[in-house]
């Protein structure tokens, strides 16, 4: 596969998963990372077409509590686009011009780098910006606290705060895995939520050992998550076995190598971690 289609092909699953979900986490959306006043909301086409046709992700007609009405532009996106700003002010034209409201415009950035794409454009005749919004500057209870899966698996996507890493993505897969009795349901969620993982870096190793933890759901044959789990489930064994030999029965570096036949090198450096600690 071109590295084109893969990336093409990782897109269209974030895209795919944010689309197939937000009629359960809009709300949370709105209220705990938008932080919108909302009395009424009603649901608009999702394109515009003018000379050209834009599919936004999201539109609605928003009125609030103090009777004002305006339309709501979200877009969700996980790609440093440096011509994004372009593409919303594309948007902030055409929707301006079809419905004659004004126009609150978000756009809500899934991954934990800091983007560096502009979202304003001030020349001498123009001037224009667009909200940004980091997702991982949102605290992860604000997800966490739900009671729909959906909800909850987007916590992997948010702030940690002091927490350790491993502590937050065990409680995300134990909830979402005790909140969802349906294996179809459990299933889907758990692709979904390992797919949106990608998204932020350093926890792929959290992510493995969580799973290990309900890995009597996940024993399917040609599951490679569950076979990752297995292959550090062994390696751990292996590391276990040869620290005994070497801490408690005074095996040589040899002899341990020998006995549980890896390198001499991995005993090695297996005794000089255990002088050290």
């Amino acid at each position: 596969m071109l590295v084109e289609d893969k990336i093409f092909q990782q897109a269209s699953q974030y895209d795919k998963i944010i689309k197939e979900n937000l009629e359960v986490t809009l709300p949370v959306m709105i209220r705990d990372v938008l932080h919108l006043d909302i009395r009424e909301s009603v649901e608009l086409p999702d394109d515009i077409q003018h000379t050209k046709e834009r599919k936004p992700d999201l539109l609605k007609k928003i009125t609030d509590s103090k009777g004002n009405t305006y339309i709501l532009h979200l877009e969700f996106q996980h790609t440093d686009e440096k011509k994004m700003i372009y593409r919303m002010a594309d948007y902030y034209i055409m929707l301006m011009r079809k419905y004659e409201l004004p126009i609150k415009q978000y756009l809500i950035f899934l991954k934990d780098s800091v983007p560096e794409m502009p979202s304003q454009i001030q020349t001498e005749n123009l001037r224009f910006e667009f909200a940004l919004i980091r997702l991982a500057k949102a605290s992860y209870n604000v997800f966490l606290k739900s009671n729909h899966p959906e909800v909850k698996m987007l916590a992997i996507l948010a702030d940690f705060g002091s927490s350790r890493s491993d502590d937050v993505v065990k409680i995300i897969v134990d909830e979402i895995d005790h909140l969802t009795k349906d294996y179809l349901n459990k299933s889907r969620y758990f692709k979904q939520l390992r797919i949106l993982a990608q998204l932020r870096t350093g926890i792929e190793q959290e992510i493995l050992k969580a799973m290990q933890g309900i890995s009597s759901f996940f024993k399917i044959e040609n599951d490679p998550w569950y076979k990752e789990g297995e292959k550090i489930g062994a390696e751990r064994k292996v590391h276990t076995v040869v620290a005994k030999l070497l801490s408690e029965f005074s095996f040589s570096d040899e002899q341990a190598a020998r006995a549980v036949n890896v390198p001499i090198e991995y005993v090695r450096n297996l005794r000089k971690e255990l002088k050290s600690t």
